[in-house]
């Protein structure tokens, strides 16, 4: 398990020296992995622990609190995601007034020398950190020829006819084009959590779900034909709202995932529910009976994309 930490200043956890990236890692797409691996490589050959850094809040929320950027996955899928990668620390740094008041300068000094003796300070390209976006490679390189650190910047990653992005992803997203995010992400989207315990409607409309909170702005809303990783053998066949269920008065985004055929308890397991097809946006009925007609629709519909998709990925 790698060393998860929170705050700029602090004891030193890497006095043996660290291979240190830094960067936004939402949804921990191609261009993310490709650098967190590549200070990962570096620190093997240096024989040296590698350190991911990022922040939480991410800094565009902190400063568009009344209308934050979509979200494409949550603090625990970044941790676990950079964890499977190799790294042995983790920095979800508290993006707050003090660290965004904080001088690009103090960062380096405090923290990536101070905290992680850095050797390497790798970034991805035209990444900027500190007061008003002072802090770049050139500044990395020349305050690390005096404190014992290098700075380096790998390529951008591209994929077809631009760079892959979080912004990219989100739009794939918006449009209902998974199989596009898939190849950004180098992985099916998907949005995992602990299985909580909702308003019971969906089992008194006979459609019981699963239900995963999203305490952030989601990247995407509507209706889906998705997969349920978590609950069985193979990914279970289901059909998922995402939303905030305008027809019951909803308000926090809340992932309603209905699994096929499923008779079982999965309150507080953690599953992950991977999207497949977009089916429609988010209606608001007149009344329940109108709900429960178009559910029904819903789920005939996504069971039959559901089954075309696994006939074409096994033909």
């Amino acid at each position: 398990m790698g060393r998860l930490f929170r705050d700029v200043d602090g004891g030193v956890l890497f006095p043996q020296g660290s291979v240190v990236c830094i960067g936004a890692f939402d949804g921990l797409h191609q261009g993310h992995r490709a650098l967190v691996r590549h200070a990962v490589s570096r620190g093997r050959q240096s024989g040296l622990p590698a350190v991911a850094l990022s922040f939480e809040p991410l800094p565009r929320e902190f400063f568009a609190r009344d209308t934050p950027p979509p979200r494409l996955t949550l603090p625990r899928a970044k941790v676990e995601g950079l964890l499977g990668l190799g790294v042995e620390g983790i920095g979800l740094l508290r993006f707050n007034a003090a660290l965004s008041a904080m001088p690009a300068e103090d960062f380096v000094q405090r923290l990536l020398v101070g905290r992680l003796q850095a050797r390497e300070v790798w970034i991805g390209p035209d990444f900027r950190f500190g007061h008003r976006r002072g802090g770049d490679l050139a500044l990395l390189r020349t305050m690390g020829a005096g404190l014992g650190f290098a700075a380096g910047e790998i390529e951008p990653v591209d994929h077809h006819d631009g760079r892959v992005s979080s912004t990219r992803i989100r739009e794939c997203l918006r449009q209902g084009d998974f199989a596009s995010a898939a190849r950004l992400l180098g992985r099916p989207y998907a949005i995992g959590g602990r299985v909580v315990r909702g308003r019971q409607l969906g089992r008194t409309l006979g459609f019981p779900t699963a239900n995963l909170r999203f305490p952030k702005t989601p990247a995407l809303s509507g209706i889906y034909a998705t997969r349920v990783h978590g609950v069985g053998a193979q990914p279970w066949p289901s059909v998922s709202s995402f939303g905030t269920r305008p027809t019951v008065d909803g308000v926090e985004p809340l992932l309603e995932a209905h699994l096929f055929d499923f008779d079982g308890d999965l309150y507080g397991r953690h599953i992950e529910v991977e999207f497949v097809a977009k089916l429609r946006d988010e209606l608001k009925f007149p009344d329940l009976p109108s709900l429960t007609e178009q559910m029904h629709r819903d789920a005939a519909e996504a069971r039959s994309l559901l089954s075309e998709h696994q006939r074409r990925a096994t033909a």
